[in-house]
């Protein structure tokens, strides 16, 4: 089937099988293998990546439900000259990242949660939420629940 991804800005016109998920097309045709597969049953959250601005979980969203939509992975968190966004840069100067494996799922939910909630640093039960909506086995959530705080902060109050 005949489908266009436009996936961080540029389109990707592809043939793919009606049955292939958009997690698959990502890492094989777009060739952006930031998103992770973890659990393939869209529990672990490895796989989130922004659709429409809405987080959802690749693994459970075929490709052909993306036609003519924009998907923002995590390749797309970075600014045009390749500068970390303030979430990756806050992911960083708290640790929240470990092994890795379940960061690109934890940055994706986080961005989209800072983009439709700028309030988000006022509401720190809300980031507990964004937090339990994914599974980490190494960094005991908190660094990522202070990194997503203090992304949220500086968004709200830019530092200069």
């Amino acid at each position: 089937m005949k489908i266009t991804l436009t996936v961080n800005g540029e389109e990707f016109p592809l043939d793919v099988e009606p049955r292939r998920i958009l997690a698959d097309v990502l890492r094989e045709d777009c060739r952006l293998t930031g998103t992770h597969l973890g659990c393939e049953h869209g529990v672990c959250g490895a796989c989130t990546v922004l659709v429409d601005g809405e987080a959802v979980r690749s693994c459970l969203m075929l490709a052909v439900q993306c036609d003519g939509r924009s998907v923002r992975t995590v390749e797309g968190l970075a600014g045009p000259d390749g500068e970390p966004s303030a979430l990756q840069r806050a992911f960083s100067a708290e640790h929240a990242l470990q092994c890795g494996f379940c960061t690109p799922g934890f940055l994706m939910v986080a961005a989209g949660a800072l983009e439709t909630d700028p309030a988000l640093a006022d509401h720190p039960e809300r980031v507990d939420h964004i937090v339990g909506s994914n599974v980490c086995r190494c960094t005991g959530y908190e660094p990522i629940r202070r990194a997503i705080l203090r992304a949220a902060r500086e968004q709200r109050e830019p530092v200069t």
